[in-house]
């Protein structure tokens, strides 16, 4: 394990874009794989193409906008007191956290073949509850993050957590709204 450890931090110190964009889509792909297979229980019926999506979402979106905004904040804020790191906190939850999830939506949306009608049922029945819920789990991460870990290994403890948090906005992103609810674009 020390030896894996070793050789992500050799890759990490050489190519950090790549790495924490490839760690950031694999571990969106586990958190729907959890997702379809522990909380949607559906087995067989294992849908590929969304799991692809999701890694996808990570590689191309979640990690560089993760990896740029830390990057942001640490320019930004400079220090390595509990202060410094409460203030990134607060900015990461106010300006990151919401804007990465409507992204998150709107992408899943558009990704999956979603109508404009459904992408904005998706928002006034899941974004809201995803918000708040990113505030039960991400404030405390985060003040550890800031706090003691580096800036580079910052997006690994992230996504490390957030296998969780990728199975939870797995399933909150693809959970089938009601039908009957679906309303037409105007």
């Amino acid at each position: 394990m020390a030896a894996l450890w070793r050789s992500y931090v050799h890759l990490l110190e050489t190519h950090p874009f790549k790495v924490q964009v490839a760690s950031a889509g694999i571990l969106m792909g586990i958190g729907d794989i959890v997702s379809q297979q522990f909380v949607e229980r559906r087995g067989y019926r294992h849908d590929i193409r969304r799991t692809v999506g999701m890694a996808s979402i990570g590689i191309f979106v979640v990690g560089p906008a993760m990896r740029y905004w830390y990057i942001l904040l640490d320019r930004t804020i400079r220090g390595s007191r509990p202060f410094d790191a409460m203030k990134k906190v607060l900015l990461d939850q106010t300006i990151f956290a919401p804007s990465i999830i409507a992204t998150f939506f709107c992408t899943t949306g558009v990704l999956f073949g979603k109508s404009p009608a459904e992408i904005k049922l998706k928002f006034k029945n899941q974004y809201l509850r995803t918000l708040l819920t990113n505030y039960y789990v991400w404030p405390a991460i985060q003040i550890v993050n800031f706090n003691f870990v580096p800036l580079q290994h910052r997006v690994f403890v992230v996504n490390f957590v957030a296998i969780f948090w990728n199975t939870y906005l797995s399933w909150a992103a693809n959970k089938e709204e009601p039908a009957d609810v679906v309303e037409t674009d105007k």
